[in-house]
């Protein structure tokens, strides 16, 4: 498990900033992202996009998930404590109870990796 970190990454710092639609924007003309290990708590992320990304070790607490599709996303190692993540679809290889535990007690998602 790594530390969250604030990385300088263009499209991380457009969430840092609360522009969502530009991420969105900027994913759907090809620009790439990498989002692993960072710290993404506190940020209202509705309708962000993040189909396909590995999310691993990403630091949400508290932020504002609702609606989002993690159904293709890789969250190991990820932390949701207190999230709103009304609407969410999760992987299904992710139990619901995992999910639950991670919302109320911080733990670490475990998802199993392609391979592994």
């Amino acid at each position: 498990m790594s530390k969250p970190m604030i990385s300088q990454d263009p499209l991380y710092q457009l969430l840092r900033h609360d522009d969502v639609a530009g991420f969105n924007a900027a994913r759907q003309q090809g620009q790439a992202v990498d989002l692993r290990r960072c710290d993404l708590r506190g940020l209202d992320l509705r309708n962000i996009d993040l189909s396909g990304l590995d999310l691993s070790d990403c630091y949400f607490r508290g932020a504002d998930l609702r609606g989002i599709d993690f159904s293709t996303c890789l969250l190991h190692g990820a932390s949701l404590a207190d999230a709103k993540i009304s609407g969410c679809l999760f992987p299904l290889a992710i139990p619901a109870q995992e999910i639950l535990l991670s919302v109320t007690h911080g733990i670490r998602l475990r998802h199993p990796q392609p391979g592994k």
